[in-house]
């Protein structure tokens, strides 16, 4: 994935849809039942290892932002380091309170690491896939200005890009047509079709005389 989405909001959303996830795949596949724990055990239990996944998400969303506006650049690998980093941060605190007084675990690390982390990377890799795909299309979209330039200094136009609508041959002037709040209007500037359209590629030639975008 070569785009990031480094709004914090986004990736807190997405840390908190992990970490629900979690709570009820904790709670109703119970990875690690040792005889002993009974209902009230297991909530406390779910309710750390979904805490867990949303604190590591967390931090790996502060992470990627304070890189992100470092570098100006996002890639593949910096995108996987951002699992890595994940993982690492959601086994040591899972360990750690898998040890602690409430479950007090009987797994060594490496148990607990092949029987329980490696099962949860399995779902939840492609659980954070998808979601930071989705994230990808909530970045605000820019708006991006166009300038139409006619023979005469002053004869111009500035517009958004996507309220221009089409562009019109009218002997030696060429009309716009775009929109402004909202209303349609024309534009006639000094100008040739051949002149506009090698200034904007984008827009699309239907007739000899007739662009449109």
């Amino acid at each position: 994935m070569k785009v990031l989405n480094p709004s914090i909001k986004h990736h807190l959303i997405i840390g908190v849809v992990l970490c629900l996830w979690s709570f009820l795949f904790a709670f109703f596949t119970r990875p690690f039942e040792h005889g002993y724990m009974d209902l009230q055990v297991w909530i406390r239990v779910s309710v750390g290892f979904s805490l867990a996944t949303f604190i590591s998400y967390a931090l790996v969303g502060l992470y990627q932002k304070v890189l992100f506006e470092k570098i100006s650049k996002w890639n593949i690998l910096l995108e996987i380091s951002t699992y890595v980093l994940f993982y690492l941060l959601y086994t040591v605190i899972t360990f750690t309170y898998y040890k602690g007084s409430i479950i007090r675990g009987n797994y060594d690390f490496f148990r607990f690491f092949s029987l329980i982390i490696v099962n949860i990377a399995l779902i939840f890799t492609p659980i954070i896939f998808l979601l930071r795909r989705y994230s990808i299309k909530l970045i605000p979209k820019k708006e991006e200005f166009i300038t139409i330039k006619g023979d005469n200094k002053l004869d111009f136009l500035k517009i958004k890009k996507d309220e221009l609508i089409c562009v019109s041959n009218s002997q030696n002037y060429v009309e716009i047509f775009f929109l402004e709040n909202d209303q349609l209007k024309t534009k006639l500037i000094r100008s040739s079709m051949k002149k506009i359209q090698y200034d904007f590629d984008f827009l699309i030639q239907v007739h000899r005389s007739h662009l449109i975008n």
